[in-house]
């Protein structure tokens, strides 16, 4: 496959330049704004709710054991200026019985993305899950991985080990699923996330998390000038209920080739299928991996007014990259600014959506005796120099694209 070589190299460069940067340090308590836990403090289906602060490196986050949801993740520009760059609510009743989008900052499955007409087979057994969007099965059914109290298995300054057994039946998926998530805050600015699970009757697993970013900050405007970088060649194209065809799509010449470093919503007025089925961006990307298990480079995404990027890095096969086209403005979020059309992304690590339904995509049946493992790591950081290469780069793609 042809590859623009001032585009290889620049990608190259940037990318390079971004593993080696240190974030800016400065007085992180005099920007970061922190919700009181008792805002959080509930009894939902019986179990404790409560909210849990993480620090660590210049990274401040909080977390809800409901739905083991990042409410805040506050993370400094070049100039030491700190902004919460995740989108949420600033109470527990906001997320228990939202007003607008189910799923900010949550754990989603225990099937992230969708499974084709809510149900699937294993062996002579069929099993039926809620139809909870377009007559598909979205992130599990109604009461997924996160709309659920999860346990606090043990909590340090930096880090929460959550825990959660999902029954056999509920929302009907099989096997009683044993759950166990950490979140980590890194010295290197990392929030890293853990997952590792076991059933007792096989079943079909593919858990994310599904926070929605914006690095200007929450309803600080368009994530359009974002400059995005995803680490693959192909895609898994959708019908119009976004479930995926079974084809491998080749990126090259189309609106989904993010392997040049390019805004957001450079193409976007583009006609093209696939970005009408999304509404937009809102599709499953397959990386170009080297190995099968090690953590590798995902994704970077860089906001070039501020300086921050964000890198992801992940163990899984494929990545889904969703760019707010559902947000409306109906909504407001922590500090009263509405939630609005193209105002976040969520950059989610997994296995293909709908799996059960074709099997030569990567597998997704999980059985007794079996350990379900996956890593995410985003990646957080801020430079002038990466701003101007990331620019540098978006141009000589741009220029290539027009040949």
């Amino acid at each position: 496959m042809h590859i623009n070589f001032y585009q290889t190299t620049m990608k190259r460069i940037f990318l390079g330049i971004l593993a080696c940067m240190c974030i800016a340090s400065c007085c992180q308590g005099e920007q970061v704004t922190l919700f009181p836990a008792s805002d959080f403090e509930t009894v939902v289906d019986g179990k404790n709710v409560s909210l849990y602060t993480l620090k660590n490196g210049d990274l401040t986050m909080q977390v809800t054991n409901f739905g083991g949801r990042v409410v805040s993740l506050w993370v400094p520009d070049r100039d030491g200026n700190y902004e919460d760059v995740v989108l949420g609510y600033n109470n527990i009743e906001n997320y228990v019985n939202n007003p607008g989008e189910r799923f900010l900052g949550a754990v989603v499955g225990p099937y992230a993305n969708r499974i084709a007409g809510g149900t699937y087979t294993i062996g002579e057994e069929t099993y039926n899950f809620p139809q909870n969007n377009n007559g598909q099965t979205l992130h599990g059914g109604l009461k997924g991985l996160d709309m659920v109290v999860w346990d606090v298995a043990s909590v340090t300054d930096s880090s929460i080990v959550l825990a959660y057994l999902h029954a056999d039946g509920q929302d009907g998926h099989p096997g009683n699923l044993d759950i166990r998530m950490t979140y980590t805050l890194t010295k290197a600015n990392e929030f890293k996330v853990d997952y590792l699970a076991q059933t007792d009757k096989a079943t079909h697993v593919n858990i994310s998390h599904h926070s929605f970013f914006n690095l200007k900050g929450e309803g600080n405007g368009t994530i359009n000038d974002h400059m995005l970088y995803i680490n693959a060649s192909a895609t898994t194209p959708v019908d119009a209920l976004l479930i995926p065809t079974g084809e491998i799509a080749d990126v090259t010449g189309t609106p989904f080739d993010f392997r040049g470093i390019k805004a957001i919503g450079r193409d976007l007025g583009v006609e093209n299928e696939q970005l009408a089925n999304g509404a937009g961006y809102d599709h499953n990307w397959v990386l170009d991996r080297v190995s099968e298990s090690d953590l590798e480079l995902a994704a970077a995404v860089l906001e070039p007014a501020s300086g921050r990027y964000m890198e992801v890095w992940t163990d899984q096969p494929a990545l889904q990259f969703y760019g707010g086209n559902f947000f409306d403005g109906s909504t407001c979020g922590k500090y009263g600014r509405t939630l609005n059309y193209r105002e976040s992304i969520a950059l989610e690590t997994q296995k293909y959506p709908d799996s059960p339904h074709h099997p030569h995509f990567p597998g997704t049946l999980l059985n007794p005796g079996e350990t379900y493992t996956h890593t995410c790591v985003y990646k957080f950081g801020n430079d002038e120099l990466a701003t101007a290469l990331a620019i540098l780069v978006s141009g000589f793609s741009a220029e290539s694209d027009a040949k």
